[in-house]
């Protein structure tokens, strides 16, 4: 049998293990190219440094639960305050899933995370942009009264921030977390409704 292609999407997966063995202080590149079966020399044709291999790491975690949020935010359909209760939701469970189904590989993305200020800026960036795609939608359709939409995103994403911040990742499991996380949405809905 012929060996599998090296691609990028399976170095990635590669790396995610190696790093869920190893932590992110002692991975090396040479592991990934050893669990690959490869030189390092040809993940360095697809990643030219560390660094980059570990930035595009980051980001590929980071990207797993955009499709919903992003399907979610513009579903236009839809009324605005079920999409952003909605979205709101999917961004807690989705966090909530990566921190309790692999603590691991989420205390690795934590560190990770901390190297790549710039990627987790776009990351909060593409979040905050389908948050402002509900706001400018509801305040078209006369469900939400808000001023400029991006600033009202921002502010709503800040709000929830005990519900997607990983710095907040313990509490996700404690008694009373839906409860709470319940009625900061009521709040938040209410706050820009008509």
């Amino acid at each position: 049998m012929p060996p599998e292609t090296l691609t990028a999407e399976r170095i990635l997966e590669t790396t995610e293990d190696v790093l869920r063995r190893y932590g992110p202080a002692k991975a090396t590149v040479v592991d990934v190219a050893r669990a690959l079966g490869v030189s390092h020399g040809s993940v360095y044709r697809h990643f030219r440094t560390k660094a980059a291999l570990r930035e595009a790491v980051t980001q590929r975690w980071l990207d797993q639960s955009h499709a919903e949020l992003s399907a979610i935010a513009l579903d236009a359909g839809r009324p605005a305050p079920d999409r952003l209760r909605a979205w709101l939701a999917a961004l807690f469970a989705a966090k909530r899933r990566k921190a309790g189904g692999d603590p691991e590989l989420f205390a690795t993305y934590m560190v990770l995370a901390a190297e790549q200020s710039v990627v987790i800026e776009r990351h909060v960036d593409d979040l905050v942009g389908q948050l402002t795609r509900i706001v400018r939608d509801g305040a078209g359709t006369g469900e939400f009264e808000a001023g400029d939409p991006e600033v009202v995103a921002r502010a709503v994403f800040d709000a929830a921030g005990r519900f997607h911040d990983p710095a907040y990742a313990a509490e996700w499991s404690a008694p009373g977390i839906d409860a709470a996380f319940t009625a900061v949405c009521d709040l938040i809905v209410r706050g820009l409704a008509s």
